[in-house]
């Protein structure tokens, strides 16, 4: 089976969370057993501190689980490794019919651009980027080589998302 996978990029405030979020809960109305990577740019923390998992990180385990009759989380602390890559990420998740990548805006998989007219940055990425395949945006965009949905058109953008990665 051939991982599927559909990226949404975008600068900063551009609508990237709100779109895949959306996004999951439409093709999971649709019956479809959808996972996600988020790219961050910034250090972050999932875990509290004072929480037993917090402290066997700072003790220095390398990886902690945390396991429950709900859910389950691994964290890996690189310490002085590299970033994995979105590849080495990929090959960890469990197995699904579509991976939405929230950010990797630099890599090579097909995706859709974000665009608000309140992004922190509103230069277009697609010109320059043969793998954006659509943009989502909140304002006209004259010109474009590629689909523009309004960002609000959750259907349309799950459907062209389906037809692209070959799930319909």
């Amino acid at each position: 089976m051939t991982l599927r996978i559909f990226g949404i990029a975008g600068w900063k405030n551009s609508g990237k969370t709100t779109l895949t979020e959306r996004l999951v809960g439409e093709l999971t109305r649709r019956g479809r057993k959808v996972s996600t990577v988020k790219h961050a740019h910034h250090a972050f923390d999932i875990d509290k501190e004072g929480t037993d998992s917090y402290r066997h990180r700072q003790a220095g385990a390398a990886e902690v689980a945390i396991v429950s009759g709900n859910r389950w989380a691994l964290m890996h602390e690189l310490r002085d490794e590299t970033e994995p890559t979105l590849d080495a990420i990929l090959a960890r998740l469990a197995p699904c019919d579509i991976v939405l990548v929230e950010g990797y805006k630099h890599e090579a998989h097909p995706k859709i651009e974000t665009r608000r007219l309140q992004a922190k940055d509103t230069r277009p990425l697609a010109p320059d980027d043969r793998s954006i395949l659509a943009v989502a945006t909140d304002h006209a965009v004259e010109g474009a080589a590629v689909p523009v949905f309004h960002i609000d058109d959750i259907v349309a953008i799950a459907d062209f998302i389906e037809l692209q990665t070959g799930l319909t």
